[in-house]
């Protein structure tokens, strides 16, 4: 094994892999770094121009893209608040706050460098754990995928930071907007009162936009005059130590790794993704912490445990689709198009009978990294134009950033409206109090819930087995656990709070 992989390391080191994969990774920076565009979206763009390549070219192009989109969600998220990527949300809890803080260059390397680390370390399970990973997922039924999505949401309560009830009400509306429109079993229209619009229901990626990014820009708007006056002052510094900032890093060894181990593992699930994956890493990294009423002010577990998962989802999902054929999500599915379009049929025989193009894709991957610190190094230095931009400037450009994401997602309007509206919503619930990362886990795993709970009780109308089968009612039971611990902590909290005097937590 270890022969191959240094004989395709060698191979793609070459330039005509290196270039394209080096320009593939590019892409997917700039791509992730767009709020609205999405990896899915650059991937698809960059897709036309693999055609004409050789198979292990093209899909060492899209790895790159991968990778480097991963990374590129956070530049959005660090220095403007708003996420370019769904899976680099969880990132925006802790690395805007540290922005503002006045450290800007922190937010952005130590997110940098802990997608680079954890992405390699994912790489381990990539390359000596594909076939084994892939063996255990397969055996998930719709009972397990069930149980393992309301394990997942069951984590908001973790996500709250005064009260409880807000979290979970959040995490309900979210919910909701999934049941509105056709059902996803029978396509029978929901919710819909007689309105065209709603009959369609709303897309996760429109939604993200409003929530986050109308949420985001509305409340700059509120606070212009201070940010504009503060704008005459020192110009913010990018520059960091380098040394310290992966010292800052590895000297939580066990941040890393479970966050790390929680991103391969989701990864490995299909159709949840790496929003989900950072998500869940950033609340573990909370739950383990000795000062979780520090997350979402800028400490830099937050960005770690969010960013070290979210790269190392990557692996996870490479895992699933070269072993089982089975994309873990959008962006494997369009490789997954490439590979057939290319006559590779992945699979459980795709290693044996296409080692050359399996081990090209496990050095491009572990290549992608380091290309990945090149470039953002590069282009650090144009980074400050963003923080530095008016926001009188840069509100009306993100707004149309924003607008042509939502809108080239099907090309139709109804996108833009669902932008608006959830803009006005997302606002809304910053301006009393709540939280949206529950609403935006909600609305990813809301139809997931819905299929795999159909799908179950249509195989077998036994609603025991959701606790009698061993991995789904070990999920339940964690899901129960969850919310005690998030109880527990809450109490912890503001008892620390009261100090002598005796306060009520605001359930």
């Amino acid at each position: 094994m270890f022969s191959l992989l240094f004989a395709s390391l060698v191979e793609v080191m070459h330039l005509q892999y290196l270039v394209p994969l080096a320009i593939g990774t590019w892409a997917g920076l700039i791509g992730g770094a767009i709020p609205g565009v999405t990896i899915t979206m650059t991937i698809i763009l960059v897709l036309p121009f693999t055609f004409g390549l050789d198979p292990l070219q093209g899909l060492a192009t899209m790895t790159g893209v991968y990778v480097g989109g991963c990374a590129g969600g956070l530049v959005s998220a660090c220095l403007i608040g708003i996420p370019g990527t769904p899976s680099a949300i969880a990132t925006t809890f802790d690395g805007f706050p540290m922005t503002r803080k006045g450290q800007p260059g922190r937010a952005l390397w130590l997110g940098t460098w802990a997608s680079c680390i954890g992405g390699l370390l994912g790489a381990i399970f990539l390359i000596g754990g594909t076939i084994p990973l892939a063996k255990f997922a397969l055996q998930f039924g719709p009972w397990e995928y069930f149980s393992l999505f309301v394990f997942a949401l069951a984590m908001v309560a973790g996500l709250t930071e005064k009260s409880l009830l807000k979290g979970f009400l959040s995490g309900a509306i979210g919910l909701i907007v999934t049941v509105i429109g056709a059902d996803p079993i029978m396509a029978v229209p929901r919710l819909d009162f007689g309105s065209e619009f709603l009959r369609s229901g709303f897309q996760f990626l429109p939604v993200l936009i409003g929530v986050f990014a109308f949420a985001q820009i509305m409340t700059d708007l509120e606070k212009a005059g201070g940010e504009e006056a503060r704008a005459a002052g020192p110009i913010p510094d990018l520059s960091v130590s380098h040394l310290g900032i992966i010292w800052e890093i590895l000297s939580r060894p066990f941040l890393l790794l479970w966050s790390t181990i929680i991103g391969v593992w989701i990864g490995v699930l299909p159709a949840i993704g790496g929003s989900a994956a950072s998500v869940m890493a950033y609340d573990q990294a909370k739950k383990f912490s000795k000062h979780p009423e520090k997350f979402g002010t800028g400490i830099p577990e937050g960005i770690i445990a969010a960013e070290s998962s979210n790269n190392a989802n990557v692996a996870g999902s490479l895992v699933t689709i070269m072993a089982f054929g089975i994309p873990g999500d959008a962006v494997t599915a369009v490789m997954l198009g490439a590979m057939i379009i290319h006559g590779i049929q992945p699979g459980p025989l795709f290693i044996a009978q296409e080692p050359r193009v399996a081990y090209g894709i496990f050095a491009a991957y572990l290549l992608a990294h380091p290309i990945m610190i090149v470039l953002q190094w590069l282009g650090a230095r144009f980074y400050l134009r963003v923080v530095s931009v008016p926001k009188s400037i840069l509100t009306p450009i993100v707004l149309v950033f924003c607008v042509v994401g939502a809108y080239a997602l099907n090309n139709i309007i109804e996108n833009v409206y669902v932008l608006l509206l959830f803009g006005v919503v997302g606002y809304l619930l910053v301006k009393f109090g709540f939280p949206l990362a529950p609403l935006i886990l909600g609305v990813i795993l809301g139809d997931q819930i819905e299929v795999n709970l159909v799908r179950a009780l249509m195989t077998d109308a036994d609603p025991w087995l959701f606790l009698t089968r061993p991995i789904s009612g070990a999920m339940l039971a964690l899901s129960a656990l969850s919310v005690a611990l998030a109880l527990w902590q809450h109490r912890r909290q503001y008892g620390r709070a009261a100090g002598p005097e005796t306060v009520e937590p605001d359930f």
